[in-house]
């Protein structure tokens, strides 16, 4: 009796040993006696212990830290650049089958791709065209790993590290450029003025006394102060005119 006991107790564990659980988000790959037999779905399922392992593998997004490389671009700047790639298994037995460790090996590629692709391209294009950069990077690595069963869904460059030398001469930079356009701004505001004022003395010279009259409407402007002293030209009109009623009265 106490024999048969122990028997049963060994036949539940035995058979509780070979229930396994597969999450919603997984896959299970099943290898009898070493060969591929088959890929479980979701649910609870059952293998034969000891003859039998399950692998579970999961599908959902996953994302690889590329950590920090040093590349030295086209035009022979160095930078440190890393990025971070987004992918998810599509085919579990092939991530299992066709590579030892498919995240480990899809972060070494990506890696390489990272530094071949940044060292290709100059540093205006690595800083003005990331995101056409890291469409490069993530079609080599699809490539290469679409036989592993990962589907590369993104690459995304995060951060460019520049030499501070190249910092400063870019900050140079940057300061003669808004210098620039703030003298081109200004010299266009003073011709648009220049254009206003002749246009507006123009019709002042056709309208009689018209000079005349908007020089005292600027006179009573600035003579604001009782104490203030202020020189003055007359136009030459105003002096001919006077010179002429004076000779007329003698």
């Amino acid at each position: 009796m106490y024999t048969i006991t122990i028997l049963v107790i060994i036949l539940v564990i035995f058979v509780l040993s070979g229930l396994k659980v597969v999450n919603q988000y997984e896959r299970g790959v099943v290898l009898t006696l070493g060969r591929l037999t088959g890929l479980r779905d979701p649910g609870l399922r059952v293998i034969i212990p000891i003859f039998q392992r399950m692998i579970r593998v999961d599908i959902r997004t996953n994302t690889i830290d590329i950590p920090k490389q040093e590349v030295i671009t086209k035009d022979n700047v160095t930078v440190n650049v890393d990025a971070v790639v987004y992918f998810r298994v599509t085919d579990a037995t092939k991530a299992i089958l066709e590579v030892t460790n498919f995240i480990y090996a899809s972060s070494q590629f990506a890696q390489a791709a990272l530094r071949d692709v940044t060292g290709n391209v100059e540093l205006d294009s690595l800083l003005g065209k990331r995101d056409e950069v890291s469409a490069q990077i993530k079609d080599i690595v699809d490539k290469q790993t679409e036989k592993w069963g990962i589907d590369v869904e993104s690459v995304k460059i995060q951060n460019i590290e520049l030499p501070q030398d190249m910092k400063r001469a870019m900050a140079k930079q940057a300061e003669a450029e808004r210098e620039r356009r703030a003298v081109i701004i200004t010299a266009e505001g003073e011709k648009s003025a220049a254009v206003a004022v002749s246009e507006a003395a123009a019709i002042l010279t056709k309208i009689p006394g018209g000079i005349n009259i908007r020089t005292l409407q600027t006179l009573e402007k600035i003579s604001v102060e009782p104490s203030q002293k202020t020189l003055f030209v007359l136009p030459a009109d105003l002096i001919e005119n006077v010179k002429s009623v004076l000779g007329g009265n003698k």
